[in-house]
């Protein structure tokens, strides 16, 4: 298998490796900015630089959250446009579809042939591989796990982003802690921000959590609960051999796996459930970027 590059294209930045037939980097850039275009195309440039004349890309792959946003389709046709050839119009994937290519591949869930892959980072993403195929649907748009309604209300930010992802995504976990702030509730996070609530992070309600701040608990609890929700309802629909959890639900396990394993047995048939393999994503923010590449290749 010739060399091969993904490409990630984010909310405000895009990343592009190549890899070998193995799944190994070879080279890795990263680039941000307001224009994503001129971004796209200055990460392939860096990495086609990096890789060896030997091992230059023969095929290119990208993977977006949504690949007919303004932004994002002006860069895929900025690339498109720049390197003629490299591009399949087929290899445009939905980044959850291309983190679940990349663990059936090489990752957590390297060989399994049914799988679901649900990850939460900038946003809720999901990807399924059925038969050791990738499932895009009719219109290469699902699964949209960001839309995932587990909420009756209706809110405005629930309509622009959808209901999951306005609930576990970095903003939205975020936004809830200071609500509770707001609402009177007394947490450690104000101490750590100097009392600048545009200051707080994910990553720090992560750490009061751990050292018992009774705010921080609560609101990764209810994160757990609404994680543990969506991913009860994509292995009810798929029911998958393997269940892939990867963005936050990896790097903060020790928060979040064991109530999200409550959940999934709470809400899942008894033989769906303990028939159910749980991994953790070992790719890390990478995933979505190997994915694409693998997918780019005709025999894929």
């Amino acid at each position: 298998m010739p060399s091969i590059a993904g490409l990630e294209i984010r909310n405000a930045s895009v990343l592009a490796l190549v890899v070998d037939d193995q799944g190994v980097v070879g080279a890795r850039a990263d680039a941000a900015g307001p224009d994503l275009a001129a971004a796209a195309v200055e990460a392939i440039q860096a990495v086609q630089r990096a890789a060896k004349k030997s091992s230059a890309p023969a095929a290119l792959g990208i993977a977006a959250l949504n690949p007919e946003a303004p932004a994002t389709a002006k860069a895929i046709e900025a690339v498109a446009a720049r390197f003629p050839g490299l591009l399949r119009q087929s290899a445009v994937i939905g980044s959850g579809t291309a983190g679940a290519v990349a663990e059936s591949w090489i990752g957590a869930a390297r060989g399994a042939g049914d799988l679901v892959y649900f990850a939460v980072a900038e946003h809720a993403t999901a990807g399924i591989i059925r038969g050791g195929q990738p499932v895009k649907a009719a219109h290469g748009r699902a699964p949209a796990a960001a839309w995932l309604s587990l909420n009756p209300v209706e809110r405005e930010d629930y309509k622009r982003a959808g209901c999951l992802d306005a609930e576990v995504a970095g903003t939205g976990i975020v936004k809830r802690l200071i609500w509770r702030i707001k609402a009177g509730d007394k947490s450690d996070v104000q101490n750590l921000v100097n009392g600048d609530l545009t200051a707080i992070t994910v990553d720090l309600i992560l750490d009061a959590a751990r050292n018992r701040d009774g705010v921080s608990i609560a609101v990764m609890r209810d994160t757990a609960r609404y994680l543990g929700m969506a991913a009860a309802n994509l292995v009810a629909i798929v029911d998958p051999e393997v269940l892939v959890l990867g963005g936050i639900m990896a790097s903060a396990a020790d928060v979040l796996l064991e109530p999200i394993r409550m959940e999934l047995a709470r809400r899942l048939p008894a033989p769906m459930a303990s028939a159910l393999t749980i991994k953790m994503a070992s790719l890390g923010a990478e995933a979505a970027a190997i994915g694409a590449a693998r997918h780019a290749l005709p025999s894929t």
